[in-house]
């Protein structure tokens, strides 16, 4: 933490993303620069998976279903296109390589989709979080962030029978569906009518415990139910993202992810060896070039088919050049159930630390690329972009002012009401507060 505080600073002051500071002091502790490790490196594992389930935990808990909804077109199509476009270059690169069925199925996970935390902090840091662009953006991101956490259970699975059996997937898909359906269900209904008959009660300290209870309780539930620890704890945190206390509760876990997180790329740095990195140079630059090339093409393709207009799309497409803490997860995951090649992980965290300090410079690029296709895009393209242009401002202008209530609440009120759940939440209120009692 010492040597991270002290090259985090240095990466501040040099204005890059904080996250490659964290790498950096990865690889200072770690056992190959200097033949020896400062650290132990299993208690930094140990500590690094914990900080895995509480950034999935906060990314769940900035998922909001209101918002995701409202862009739904861009949402799904964008993101849609992205995964897959991504997939299919990735999963190409792999057998290009060489590299086993299973092998290039993990490489094209860990290339389909960027990194939310190096997004929202690139373009917070352009100055441009009040964009058009950003809000489609950042539900393309949440989409991405929920398939990363199906896609992980589905290449444990994969991993661990070593085949590819496409009825089998179908099975396990279906079962998640119906399970996290279920979680879904009862905790919308449950969670938030049990924090607002308890608010009174919640100070900062047992709120932050409350909120990680649940999470590590969910975590073993998902574990039980043979699914990963990673999905339990974004379950909880988009189940919690819709109740009253959402947002004090995000504000109490930010410094708790902050450490724990700064703890995850700490570990990963470790495993980079910097010979490797000259080693797999050819492979290094391949990667980053499909990134960047990949995500610009896939992302405005997308973007412009779920209804934005050519220069929202590059905006968004051209700051999703880069990879980040999904692809380390699924990386690690890989090397954990041994059926990752050790050559990748340094190449993905390279590319990953090459991309992340490209990603605020290619974007500064995203306007004078569309300027420039713009003027030298032919009469008819030109009327297209225009309509298009005149279409988004129209809708947006047509869009009604007025608050509407979250998805997550109506679903509340259709069922709140009835006999049945009213009587059961009641009940469960009235036990907990008899117990109180017979504890006094």
């Amino acid at each position: 933490m010492i040597t991270a505080a002290v090259v985090s600073i240095i990466f501040k002051f040099l204005k890059q993303p904080v996250v490659l500071g964290y790498i950096v002091a990865g690889v200072l502790v770690g056992p190959y620069l200097f033949g020896r490790t400062f650290v132990n490196a299993d208690n930094v594992k140990a500590w690094g998976d914990i900080g895995v389930l509480f950034v999935l935990f906060c990314i769940g808990l900035e998922f909001r279903l209101k918002n995701l909804i409202s862009s739904g077109k861009v949402a799904a199509i964008g993101s849609l296109t992205i995964i897959l476009g991504m997939m299919l270059l990735g999963f190409g690169v792999g057998r290009f390589a060489e590299l086993d069925m299973i092998n290039s199925l993990f490489l094209a996970g860990m290339l389909c989709m960027s990194s939310t935390t190096i997004v929202m902090k690139v373009i917070d840091e352009a100055g441009m979080s009040k964009e058009r662009f950003v809000k489609g953006a950042t539900s393309i991101l949440i989409v991405e962030d929920v398939v990363a956490v199906v896609l992980m259970v589905l290449l444990s699975s994969i991993a661990i029978r070593h085949q590819f059996d496409g009825a089998e997937l179908l099975n396990k898909v279906i079962v998640l569906a119906i399970t996290l359906a279920a979680w879904f269900i009862c905790g919308i209904l449950i969670i938030p009518t049990l924090l607002r008959k308890v608010k009174k009660h919640l100070n900062d300290e047992t709120l932050i415990i409350l909120a990680l209870g649940l999470c590590l309780g969910m975590v073993l539930t998902a574990e039980e139910a043979g699914f990963s620890s990673a999905l339990g704890a974004f379950v909880m945190g988009s189940i919690l993202a819709e109740t009253v206390e959402s947002h004090r509760i995000e504000s109490l876990m930010t410094p708790l992810k902050n450490v724990f997180a700064a703890i995850f790329f700490i570990s990963v740095g470790m495993l980079i060896k910097p010979s490797s990195l000259v080693e797999y140079g050819s492979s290094i630059l391949l990667v980053c070039l499909v990134i960047i090339i990949g995500m610009i093409l896939f992302g405005t393709l997308g973007c412009w088919w779920g209804g934005q207009t050519m220069r929202d799309s590059m905006l968004t497409s051209f700051s999703f050049v880069q990879i980040g803490e999904f692809s380390f997860i699924i990386a690690s995951l890989g090397t954990s159930l041994g059926v990752l090649d050790p050559a990748i992980y340094p190449i993905i965290v390279a590319s990953s630390v090459v991309t992340t300090f490209l990603t605020p410079y290619i974007m500064k690029a995203a306007l004078p690329c569309y300027k420039f296709l713009y003027n030298h895009a032919s009469a008819s393209c030109r009327a297209k972009i225009d309509q298009r242009e005149q279409q988004v401002l129209a809708a947006e202008s047509a869009a009604p002012s007025a608050k509407t209530n979250s998805f997550a609440e109506k679903v509340r009120h259709g069922v709140r009401h009835t006999l049945i759940t009213k009587h059961l939440v009641n009940q469960f209120i009235k036990n907990m507060s008899a117990h109180d009692e017979e504890g006094k």
